[in-house]
Protein backbone atom coordinates (compact mmCIF):
# COMPACT_ATOMS: atom_id res chain seq x y z
CA UNK A 1 0.00 0.00 0.00
CA UNK A 2 1.31 3.38 -0.88
CA UNK A 3 2.20 6.16 1.83
CA UNK A 4 1.14 9.67 1.53
CA UNK A 5 4.49 11.62 1.86
CA UNK A 6 4.54 13.31 4.96
CA UNK A 7 4.66 16.89 5.98
CA UNK A 8 8.46 17.56 6.08
CA UNK A 9 8.92 15.41 2.83
CA UNK A 10 6.46 17.73 0.85
CA UNK A 11 8.51 20.59 2.64
CA UNK A 12 12.10 19.05 1.66
CA UNK A 13 10.53 18.59 -1.80
CA UNK A 14 9.63 22.44 -2.01
CA UNK A 15 12.93 23.56 -0.68
CA UNK A 16 14.70 21.60 -3.00
CA UNK A 17 12.60 22.87 -6.00
CA UNK A 18 12.89 26.33 -4.71
CA UNK A 19 16.85 25.88 -4.43
CA UNK A 20 16.67 24.59 -8.29
CA UNK A 21 14.91 27.50 -9.77
CA UNK A 22 17.38 29.83 -7.38
CA UNK A 23 20.32 27.91 -9.42
CA UNK A 24 18.61 27.91 -12.60
CA UNK A 25 17.96 31.73 -12.29
CA UNK A 26 21.27 32.53 -11.17
CA UNK A 27 22.57 30.79 -13.86
CA UNK A 28 20.57 32.72 -16.53
CA UNK A 29 20.91 36.12 -14.89
CA UNK A 30 25.63 34.69 -14.99
CA UNK A 31 24.80 34.48 -18.46
CA UNK A 32 23.25 37.76 -19.35
CA UNK A 33 25.35 40.07 -21.29
CA UNK A 34 26.11 43.36 -19.10
CA UNK A 35 23.78 46.57 -20.16
CA UNK A 36 26.06 48.64 -22.71
CA UNK A 37 25.89 52.66 -22.96
CA UNK A 38 24.74 52.43 -27.22
CA UNK A 39 26.42 56.22 -27.36
CA UNK A 40 29.66 54.61 -25.96
CA UNK A 41 29.35 51.34 -27.80
CA UNK A 42 30.86 52.39 -30.99
CA UNK A 43 33.05 55.02 -32.30
CA UNK A 44 32.09 58.43 -32.52
CA UNK A 45 33.28 61.33 -35.22
CA UNK A 46 35.11 63.49 -35.60
CA UNK A 47 36.90 60.71 -38.10
CA UNK A 48 40.12 61.16 -40.07
CA UNK A 49 40.18 62.38 -43.86
CA UNK A 50 39.65 59.19 -45.61
CA UNK A 51 38.95 58.75 -49.52
CA UNK A 52 39.02 55.75 -51.44
CA UNK A 53 38.54 54.77 -55.22
CA UNK A 54 34.93 53.34 -55.90
CA UNK A 55 33.38 50.82 -54.65
CA UNK A 56 35.97 51.03 -51.81
CA UNK A 57 37.44 48.60 -49.29
CA UNK A 58 36.32 47.97 -45.34
CA UNK A 59 39.63 46.62 -44.56
CA UNK A 60 40.98 50.07 -45.78
CA UNK A 61 38.84 52.30 -43.40
CA UNK A 62 39.69 54.07 -40.55
CA UNK A 63 38.63 53.01 -37.67
CA UNK A 64 37.30 49.51 -39.16
CA UNK A 65 33.66 48.54 -39.71
CA UNK A 66 32.45 45.90 -37.09
CA UNK A 67 30.03 43.26 -38.63
CA UNK A 68 30.13 40.85 -35.90
CA UNK A 69 32.91 39.16 -36.82
CA UNK A 70 33.81 38.69 -33.18
CA UNK A 71 30.42 39.78 -31.67
CA UNK A 72 27.53 38.15 -33.25
CA UNK A 73 26.24 34.59 -31.77
CA UNK A 74 23.45 32.39 -33.45
CA UNK A 75 21.79 29.56 -31.99
CA UNK A 76 20.52 27.72 -34.98
CA UNK A 77 17.72 29.89 -36.05
CA UNK A 78 18.54 29.21 -39.61
CA UNK A 79 19.37 25.75 -39.53
CA UNK A 80 19.59 24.02 -42.87
CA UNK A 81 18.57 27.56 -45.12
CA UNK A 82 20.11 28.75 -48.17
CA UNK A 83 21.02 31.97 -48.68
CA UNK A 84 22.03 34.39 -51.20
CA UNK A 85 23.45 38.20 -49.94
CA UNK A 86 24.03 40.86 -52.84
CA UNK A 87 26.94 43.10 -51.20
CA UNK A 88 28.06 40.53 -49.38
CA UNK A 89 31.39 41.55 -48.80
CA UNK A 90 30.80 44.87 -46.39
CA UNK A 91 28.36 46.62 -44.89
CA UNK A 92 24.88 45.23 -44.10
CA UNK A 93 25.39 42.17 -46.88
CA UNK A 94 28.28 41.20 -44.84
CA UNK A 95 26.83 41.69 -40.93
CA UNK A 96 23.73 39.91 -42.77
CA UNK A 97 26.07 36.72 -44.01
CA UNK A 98 27.67 36.32 -40.83
CA UNK A 99 24.71 36.63 -38.58
CA UNK A 100 23.18 34.02 -41.63
CA UNK A 101 26.23 31.67 -41.49
CA UNK A 102 26.23 31.75 -37.69
CA UNK A 103 22.40 30.70 -37.43
CA UNK A 104 23.15 27.97 -39.21
CA UNK A 105 22.62 28.53 -42.84
CA UNK A 106 24.69 28.17 -46.44
CA UNK A 107 24.98 31.56 -47.65
CA UNK A 108 26.65 32.55 -50.87
CA UNK A 109 27.62 36.18 -51.35
CA UNK A 110 27.70 38.66 -54.22
CA UNK A 111 30.33 41.21 -54.80
CA UNK A 112 32.67 43.36 -57.53
CA UNK A 113 35.65 41.70 -58.57
CA UNK A 114 37.69 44.79 -57.09
CA UNK A 115 35.70 43.81 -53.69
CA UNK A 116 37.42 40.42 -53.49
CA UNK A 117 40.00 41.39 -50.35
CA UNK A 118 36.74 42.16 -48.30
CA UNK A 119 34.46 39.03 -50.08
CA UNK A 120 37.42 36.77 -49.41
CA UNK A 121 37.42 37.26 -45.25
CA UNK A 122 33.49 36.83 -45.26
CA UNK A 123 33.78 33.40 -47.25
CA UNK A 124 36.36 32.29 -44.77
CA UNK A 125 34.32 33.18 -41.83
CA UNK A 126 30.83 31.35 -43.40
CA UNK A 127 33.54 28.44 -43.77
CA UNK A 128 34.54 28.62 -39.70
CA UNK A 129 31.10 27.93 -38.90
CA UNK A 130 31.32 24.45 -40.82
CA UNK A 131 28.82 25.84 -43.43
CA UNK A 132 29.19 25.59 -47.19
CA UNK A 133 30.16 29.21 -48.47
CA UNK A 134 29.80 30.74 -52.33
CA UNK A 135 31.85 33.20 -54.03
CA UNK A 136 29.99 34.73 -56.94
CA UNK A 137 31.96 37.91 -58.55
CA UNK A 138 30.61 40.32 -60.73
CA UNK A 139 28.54 43.58 -62.02
CA UNK A 140 24.82 42.99 -60.89
CA UNK A 141 24.40 46.01 -63.28
CA UNK A 142 24.38 43.32 -66.02
CA UNK A 143 21.21 41.40 -66.27
CA UNK A 144 22.23 38.47 -67.56
CA UNK A 145 24.78 38.20 -64.79
CA UNK A 146 21.90 38.51 -62.14
CA UNK A 147 20.36 35.24 -63.72
CA UNK A 148 23.80 33.70 -63.80
CA UNK A 149 24.25 34.57 -60.44
CA UNK A 150 20.80 33.60 -58.92
CA UNK A 151 21.42 30.08 -61.09
CA UNK A 152 25.23 29.40 -59.19
CA UNK A 153 23.62 29.99 -55.80
CA UNK A 154 21.11 27.69 -56.27
CA UNK A 155 23.59 24.84 -58.10
CA UNK A 156 26.04 25.41 -55.51
CA UNK A 157 23.71 25.75 -52.35
CA UNK A 158 21.22 23.07 -53.16
CA UNK A 159 18.33 25.20 -53.32
CA UNK A 160 17.36 28.89 -52.08
CA UNK A 161 15.15 30.32 -49.28
CA UNK A 162 16.69 33.74 -48.46
CA UNK A 163 17.69 36.21 -50.77
CA UNK A 164 19.19 39.22 -49.59
CA UNK A 165 19.48 42.40 -52.21
CA UNK A 166 21.79 44.35 -50.37
CA UNK A 167 24.25 45.76 -52.62
CA UNK A 168 24.25 49.43 -53.40
CA UNK A 169 25.88 52.35 -55.30
CA UNK A 170 26.16 55.91 -53.64
CA UNK A 171 27.88 59.29 -55.15
CA UNK A 172 27.40 62.38 -53.79
CA UNK A 173 26.75 65.08 -55.86
CA UNK A 174 25.93 68.88 -55.08
CA UNK A 175 23.50 69.96 -57.93
CA UNK A 176 21.57 67.62 -60.07
CA UNK A 177 23.86 69.29 -62.78
CA UNK A 178 26.68 67.34 -61.52
CA UNK A 179 24.97 64.00 -61.88
CA UNK A 180 26.18 62.63 -65.14
CA UNK A 181 23.57 60.20 -67.11
CA UNK A 182 26.17 57.38 -66.97
CA UNK A 183 26.15 57.89 -63.02
CA UNK A 184 22.13 58.36 -63.14
CA UNK A 185 22.09 55.05 -65.03
CA UNK A 186 24.66 53.41 -62.87
CA UNK A 187 22.74 53.66 -59.76
CA UNK A 188 19.96 53.12 -61.59
CA UNK A 189 21.02 49.71 -62.57
CA UNK A 190 22.73 48.82 -59.15
CA UNK A 191 19.69 49.67 -56.57
CA UNK A 192 16.29 49.08 -58.84
CA UNK A 193 17.39 47.02 -61.94
CA UNK A 194 19.48 44.65 -59.61
CA UNK A 195 16.84 44.06 -57.52
CA UNK A 196 14.33 43.42 -59.92
CA UNK A 197 16.31 40.84 -62.38
CA UNK A 198 18.05 38.67 -59.01
CA UNK A 199 14.07 38.53 -57.87
CA UNK A 200 12.69 37.14 -61.08
CA UNK A 201 15.57 34.59 -61.61
CA UNK A 202 15.14 33.72 -58.02
CA UNK A 203 11.23 33.28 -57.55
CA UNK A 204 11.48 29.97 -59.65
CA UNK A 205 13.62 28.23 -57.10
CA UNK A 206 11.83 29.93 -53.63
CA UNK A 207 9.07 27.76 -51.95
CA UNK A 208 6.30 29.04 -49.47
CA UNK A 209 8.55 29.80 -46.27
CA UNK A 210 10.81 31.67 -48.01
CA UNK A 211 12.15 35.07 -47.48
CA UNK A 212 13.33 38.22 -49.37
CA UNK A 213 14.67 41.01 -48.08
CA UNK A 214 16.01 44.66 -49.06
CA UNK A 215 18.10 47.21 -47.98
CA UNK A 216 16.37 50.27 -48.63
CA UNK A 217 17.67 53.77 -46.19
CA UNK A 218 16.38 56.76 -44.64
CA UNK A 219 17.12 58.66 -47.47
CA UNK A 220 13.99 56.93 -48.59
CA UNK A 221 12.07 58.88 -45.90
CA UNK A 222 14.50 62.16 -45.25
CA UNK A 223 16.49 62.31 -48.59
CA UNK A 224 19.85 64.52 -48.63
CA UNK A 225 20.13 67.34 -51.91
CA UNK A 226 23.36 65.40 -52.50
CA UNK A 227 22.12 61.99 -52.66
CA UNK A 228 19.39 62.85 -55.55
CA UNK A 229 19.79 59.62 -57.81
CA UNK A 230 20.41 57.44 -54.58
CA UNK A 231 17.48 58.70 -52.38
CA UNK A 232 15.12 57.71 -54.80
CA UNK A 233 16.25 54.44 -55.39
CA UNK A 234 16.26 53.83 -51.70
CA UNK A 235 12.21 54.81 -51.94
CA UNK A 236 11.72 52.64 -54.93
CA UNK A 237 12.77 49.98 -52.58
CA UNK A 238 10.38 50.60 -49.88
CA UNK A 239 7.77 50.75 -52.88
CA UNK A 240 8.32 47.62 -54.27
CA UNK A 241 8.64 45.76 -50.72
CA UNK A 242 5.27 46.39 -49.69
CA UNK A 243 3.77 45.59 -53.93
CA UNK A 244 5.39 42.60 -54.29
CA UNK A 245 4.98 41.54 -50.62
CA UNK A 246 1.12 42.05 -51.54
CA UNK A 247 1.84 39.98 -54.76
CA UNK A 248 3.96 37.27 -53.32
CA UNK A 249 2.03 36.33 -50.11
CA UNK A 250 -1.10 34.25 -51.54
CA UNK A 251 2.28 31.94 -52.73
CA UNK A 252 3.71 31.77 -48.88
CA UNK A 253 6.69 34.24 -49.84
CA UNK A 254 7.95 37.22 -47.70
CA UNK A 255 9.34 40.40 -48.31
CA UNK A 256 10.66 42.73 -46.19
CA UNK A 257 13.51 45.44 -46.03
CA UNK A 258 15.83 47.25 -43.94
CA UNK A 259 16.38 50.72 -43.59
CA UNK A 260 19.45 52.14 -42.11
CA UNK A 261 20.52 55.46 -40.89
CA UNK A 262 24.13 56.62 -41.13
CA UNK A 263 25.96 53.75 -41.01
CA UNK A 264 29.86 53.18 -41.34
CA UNK A 265 30.40 51.66 -44.92
CA UNK A 266 33.18 51.93 -47.84
CA UNK A 267 29.84 53.60 -49.35
CA UNK A 268 31.17 56.67 -47.88
CA UNK A 269 34.30 56.70 -47.78
CA UNK A 270 34.36 55.77 -51.80
CA UNK A 271 32.55 58.75 -53.24
CA UNK A 272 29.10 58.79 -50.94
CA UNK A 273 29.97 61.68 -48.97
CA UNK A 274 31.38 65.03 -48.81
CA UNK A 275 34.92 65.09 -46.47
CA UNK A 276 33.32 67.21 -44.69
CA UNK A 277 29.72 65.12 -44.10
CA UNK A 278 32.75 62.07 -43.61
CA UNK A 279 34.10 63.43 -40.81
CA UNK A 280 31.02 64.10 -38.67
CA UNK A 281 29.32 61.11 -39.83
CA UNK A 282 26.55 60.00 -37.65
CA UNK A 283 27.01 63.63 -35.04
CA UNK A 284 23.91 64.25 -35.94
CA UNK A 285 22.07 61.37 -34.28
CA UNK A 286 20.79 61.21 -30.92
CA UNK A 287 23.29 58.55 -30.59
CA UNK A 288 25.81 61.36 -31.26
CA UNK A 289 27.41 58.62 -33.32
CA UNK A 290 27.24 56.19 -36.94
CA UNK A 291 25.72 52.83 -37.00
CA UNK A 292 27.90 49.85 -37.58
CA UNK A 293 26.63 47.01 -39.98
CA UNK A 294 26.88 44.44 -36.98
CA UNK A 295 24.05 46.85 -35.35
CA UNK A 296 21.45 45.41 -37.97
CA UNK A 297 23.28 41.90 -38.83
CA UNK A 298 19.98 40.48 -35.58
CA UNK A 299 17.40 42.51 -37.71
CA UNK A 300 18.04 40.27 -41.44
CA UNK A 301 18.20 37.50 -39.61
CA UNK A 302 14.73 38.30 -37.87
CA UNK A 303 13.19 38.65 -41.19
CA UNK A 304 14.39 35.82 -42.47
CA UNK A 305 13.39 33.45 -39.89
CA UNK A 306 10.35 31.06 -39.59
CA UNK A 307 9.08 32.75 -36.21
CA UNK A 308 8.37 36.11 -38.37
CA UNK A 309 5.77 34.49 -40.57
CA UNK A 310 3.74 37.38 -39.83
CA UNK A 311 5.99 40.38 -41.12
CA UNK A 312 5.28 41.09 -44.63
CA UNK A 313 5.36 44.59 -46.64
CA UNK A 314 7.35 45.79 -43.56
CA UNK A 315 10.90 48.40 -43.60
CA UNK A 316 12.42 47.94 -40.07
CA UNK A 317 14.16 50.82 -39.08
CA UNK A 318 17.79 51.34 -37.93
CA UNK A 319 18.74 55.05 -37.82
CA UNK A 320 19.83 55.46 -34.09
CA UNK A 321 17.06 57.77 -33.72
CA UNK A 322 16.51 59.64 -36.96
CA UNK A 323 15.45 59.46 -40.42
CA UNK A 324 12.06 57.32 -40.09
CA UNK A 325 8.58 58.93 -40.90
Amino acid sequence: MNKSPSSSQLREGENNAAATSRSRTSSRTDARQPLRDPTKKFPKPPFAKQSQAWPGLASKMEPKPDHGEKSYRGSGRLAGRKALVTGGDSGMGRAAAIAFAREGADVAINFLPDEEADASEVIELIKEEGRTAVAIPGDLRDESFCKQMVEEAVRALGGLDILVNNAGRQQAAASILDVSSEDFDATMKTNVYAPFWTIKAALPHLKPGSAIIGTASEQAYDPSPDLYDYAQTKAAIVNYTKSLAKQLGPKGIRVNAVAPGPVWTPLQVSGGATQEKLQNFGKQTPLGRPGQPAELGSIYVQLAVEDASFATGQVYGAAGGSGQP
